[in-house]
C-alpha cells in the first residue's frame, strides 16, 4: 500500500482530543538530550531543506534564518557556509555544546541580560547565535526579525496547549518579505501521544491564515520501524511554506 497516497488528509476532521491536553516539560525533554533519545535529529541533514532551499531564499543572499527549537540541526552550518546568518533556540545547552564540537567551530558565551537565566553561544564568526533559553523568552527586541524560517520538529514539539502562543510570537519574528518553510507530521494521534504531534492543515490555515497565504509542497512517507513500534501504520512529513500576505 501506498501510504503517501492513502493517509494524507484521512484524519483532516477527526478527532485529535487524545493529544489536546499532553503537555511535555522542559525537563523531559533535557532528560531526552542527556540520555540520547534524540531520534528527531537527522544526522545528514534534513533532504526537503535540500529539495526546497531555493524556495526559502527565493533568489535572496545574506539572509537571517531562525532555526526555532534549533536541537543541534546541521542545516545551520550549511546555511552559514552559503553566506548567511543563524539565529536559534533550544532549552538544552547540550545540544547547543554538541553542535558547535561536531562541527569543530569555535564559540563563545554570553548571559542574555533580558532574561533571566539565558545564555547566548556565538560561532566566533559572529555568523550563528544559538540561544539557551525558552523559546517564549525570546522577543524581536532580542533577537531581531528574520528574512527565513526552518520550522522542522518545532511547530509540533510544541505543547497543543501552546501552539497559539507559539505561533503569535513567530509571527512577530518574521520580516514581511519572509519565507518560512514549516514541517508537521501525520499520523493517527489516537494511536501514539506524542510528541511529535499531530498537526493537520486545518489547524495550521486557523493559526497562520490571518498573516499569511499557505501552500503544501510536498507529503512524503517517512515510516520507519521507530514509528510501528510507536504502534502507528503510516507516519508523513508534510512540507508547508508560508509567506506573508500583502
Amino acid at each position: 500500500m501506498d501510504r503517501s497516497a492513502a493517509a494524507p488528509g484521512a484524519l483532516e476532521g477527526s478527532d485529535v482530543g487524545s493529544q489536546k491536553d499532553r503537555v511535555v516539560t522542559e525537563e523531559e525533554w533535557l532528560q531526552k538530550w542527556e540520555m540520547g533519545n534524540i531520534g528527531f535529529h537527522k544526522e545528514q541533514g534534513h533532504p526537503l531543506l535540500q529539495k526546497y532551499l531555493n524556495v526559502l531564499l527565493n533568489g535572496r543572499s545574506g539572509l537571517r534564518i531562525f532555526f526555532p527549537l534549533c536541537g543541534k540541526a546541521v542545516e545551520m552550518k550549511w546555511l552559514v557556509d552559503m553566506g548567511h546568518s543563524v539565529v536559534g533556540v533550544e532549552v538544552s545547552e547540550q545540544a547547543l555544546k554538541e553542535f558547535f564540537a561536531e562541527h569543530s567551530l569555535p564559540y563563545h558565551e554570553e548571559p542574555v541580560p533580558e532574561i533571566s537565566g539565558a545564555k547566548k553561544l556565538q560561532s566566533t564568526s559572529g555568523n550563528i547565535s544559538l540561544y539557551c533559553c525558552s523559546i517564549y523568552d525570546l522577543s524581536s527586541s532580542i533577537v531581531g526579525k528574520f528574512d527565513g524560517v526552518w520550522d522542522r520538529g518545532a511547530l509540533v514539539a510544541v505543547n497543543p496547549c501552546d501552539r497559539e502562543r507559539y505561533v503569535s510570537l513567530m509571527i512577530t519574528l518574521m520580516e514581511k518579505n519572509s519565507s518560512y518553510l514549516l514541517v508537521t507530521v501525520s499520523y493517527d494521534p489516537n494511536k501514539h501521544k506524542g510528541p511529535p504531534f499531530y498537526v493537520p492543515e486545518s489547524e495550521i490555515k486557523s493559526l497562520f491564515g490571518n498573516h499569511y497565504e499557505i501552500k503544501c509542497l510536498q507529503k512524503v512517507d517517512d515510516f520507519s520501524d521507530r514509528h510501528r513500534q510507536w504502534g502507528l501504520d503510516y507516519f508523513l512529513e508534510v512540507l508547508y511554506v508560508l509567506r506573508f500576505v500583502a
